[in-house]
């Protein structure tokens, strides 16, 4: 992304063609900027509850994409209702985290380097 407008939602869409050209960057002006370093990404802090290191051990072991219930019976626990979608928290809580990535909705796994 090289640059962002953002105007009030009552603005005439004149304003955003105004704006847009005293933001206007050339290629060659990119090209000049000097090299920034790249942020590094914070370590992700897993939550202190044993679960967690629970499931993070499931996936580790798992070759697999897993859904909560999946997890739950790889950590022996009973599939009442509350626990999967305890699980289910957790599993969306680690993704947050991007401890896990939910590649699709409820399918999780570790994510890829």
């Amino acid at each position: 992304m090289i640059a962002v407008v953002v105007l009030a939602a009552s603005a005439h869409d004149n304003a955003f063609d105004t704006a847009a050209e005293e933001v206007r960057v050339t290629r060659k002006t990119l090209l000049e900027l000097p090299d920034l370093p790249l942020p590094v990404p914070l370590a992700a802090k897993l939550p202190d509850h044993p679960a967690y290191q629970q499931i993070t051990a499931v996936f580790a072991a798992a070759d697999a994409l897993l859904r909560a219930r999946a997890v739950c019976e790889a950590m022996d626990v009973e599939f009442a209702p509350s626990n999967i979608n305890n699980v289910r928290l957790m599993l969306k809580r680690l993704a947050e985290r991007g401890i896990l990535a939910e590649t699709e909705q409820g399918l999780f796994t570790l994510p890829r380097p």
